[in-house]
């Protein structure tokens, strides 16, 4: 493997440790089904009713397309970094680059986003976690405000952790995946056994309620915010042992057993629920279904294993963006990039990029210091860049299909005669996504009702914000010749 790195004009500085487990492991983390799905249950039900259900296959038929063609990628390109290095081997200059650049941007604000998560479970498992009073919604000042302060806490951990080493950190991913797997089954057969009503329930409206085409559209913000991340199983290629194949494996299993959970867990939810209207469902979300099905007790043992979940997720997507500033740092593609760059000899991991990514979420959580739209904004926001981030990949891999310039390699991975059509449907998906999710929605840029055109189109103005600064960078940075395509 060290040769291979050799090709690509690298040698091998992080430590290969890494398992087909793991590797896995740390692309289901980032989705993290119990973190997100926990997040943004009421969100979805709140727009959609029982309909927002059929948002999920919907997204997860959309999100397989990308994985297919990344898993082809990942087999041809088994370096750390996985978005940025795949659109710098597809296509030169600034949007080979710009891929990577929105890709950061987009952990760093998924990095956020799910550090805040922790507001949706902490309080109901003890009250005491509301540190800041008040009322712990997180649609309230105080519960905003209370999400920030849980949140930089769990991102000072999440950094020293991987600041310490991918061994650590790898040994707490591994024990988190497998209790949330195991958090899963339990959910699920739980929630089946006291349905209250059958899985016909997403067939129709709630009684007395009518989401409409618009309200499902929206509630499809939880499913495209859930079901991303999973290329983080490649992004850790340089540290996993035979990567070319354990890679595009660990990619689809992420997303299919993601996926598949998330559907169950949605679907028996909606099928316990004590009720579809009392407004529970949309205010309360996941919590209100588990403590009214398993009891005070257990309820809240089985959130605090939720609470492990987000832990788990915001470590795991931390160290994709710490991959991801490695990978671009060493091609001097960042500001920096010496010190970016650097791996820490005793750790065998980049310290530097763990500080910045740690620091960089936190800053964006205090400009959001008690913002009833935080959760909403950011999540969406997250959902926007990273999948033109995904577009700006499977975009310049159609041209080069088109173009004949893709052919499949023996004994890799590879979509053969699919590859065109598989990855032109990816592509509408994606743009189909971008538009659903940027699209200027008050009930979710502006739950306040100010009626500020700024926060309606803040998830426009971030994108064209990050391309300003970034063609900026892309000026000072541009003659870096491993910035063209290695092969």
């Amino acid at each position: 493997m060290p040769d291979e790195l050799a090709a690509f004009g690298y040698r091998q500085e992080l430590r290969r440790s890494l398992g087909g487990f793991s590797a896995f492991a740390a692309g289901f983390s980032f989705v993290s089904i119990l973190t997100t799905v926990f997040q943004l249950f009421g969100f979805g039900y709140s727009f959609g009713g029982p309909l927002f259900f059929w948002t999920w296959p919907v997204v997860l038929a959309g999100q397989l397309l990308v994985a297919l063609n990344f898993a082809e990628l990942a087999a041809r390109y088994p370096l750390a970094g996985s978005v940025y290095q795949w659109a710098k081997q597809l296509t030169r200059g600034f949007l080979g680059w710009l891929a990577g650049w929105m890709m950061l941007i987009g952990c760093i604000v998924a990095l956020a986003a799910a550090a805040i998560a922790l507001q949706v479970v902490l309080p109901s498992v003890w009250d005491g976690f509301q540190l800041v009073g008040g009322d712990p919604a997180v649609t309230s000042p105080s519960g905003a405000a209370n999400a920030v302060l849980l949140g930089a806490l769990l991102l000072v951990f999440t950094t020293l952790v991987n600041a310490g080493g991918v061994r650590l950190m790898a040994r707490i991913n591994d024990v988190g995946v497998a209790a949330e797997l195991l958090g899963v089954v339990v959910l699920v057969t739980g929630l089946g056994l006291f349905a209250v009503r059958g899985p016909q329930v997403v067939l129709h409206d709630a009684p007395g309620t009518s989401a409409g085409i618009g309200g499902v559209l929206a509630s499809a913000l939880m499913a495209a915010y859930v079901l991303y991340g999973f290329d983080t199983a490649a992004s850790v290629a340089e540290e996993t042992k035979n990567a070319r194949k354990t890679a595009p494996r660990a990619v689809l299993r992420a997303v299919l057993v993601s996926g598949i959970g998330g559907l169950a867990v949605v679907v028996t939810a909606l099928m316990a629920a004590p009720s579809l209207t009392d407004g529970q469902l949309a205010g309360r979300g996941l919590p209100y279904v588990i403590t009214a099905v398993f009891g005070d007790t257990l309820g809240r043992v089985f959130l605090a294993d939720v609470a492990i979940a987000v832990v788990v997720c915001t470590l795991t997507i931390q160290t994709g963006t710490v991959r991801l500033i490695y990978a671009m740092a060493r091609d001097a593609a960042l500001p920096a990039a010496t010190r970016l760059s650097s791996v820490n000899p005793r750790t065998g991991t980049p310290v530097a990029p763990a500080l910045l990514s740690g620091g960089l979420a936190i800053g964006l959580l205090l400009l959001n210091f008690g913002n009833p739209t935080l959760f909403s904004t950011i999540t969406g926001t997250s959902v926007v860049v990273v999948y033109l981030a995904y577009l700006l990949v499977t975009g310049p891999l159609l041209i080069q299909r088109l173009r004949g310039r893709f052919p499949a390699e023996p004994g890799r991975f590879s979509l053969g005669r699919w590859g065109v059509p598989l990855n032109g449907a990816a592509v509408l998906y994606g743009i189909a996504m971008i538009v659903n999710i940027a699209w200027p929605r008050a009930e979710i840029y502006d739950v306040t009702g100010s009626g500020a055109p700024w926060m309606l189109l803040f998830p426009i103005e971030f994108v064209g914000g990050a391309l300003v600064i970034g063609w900026l960078c892309w000026l000072r940075l541009r003659p870096a010749p491993a910035l063209e395509p290695a092969i």
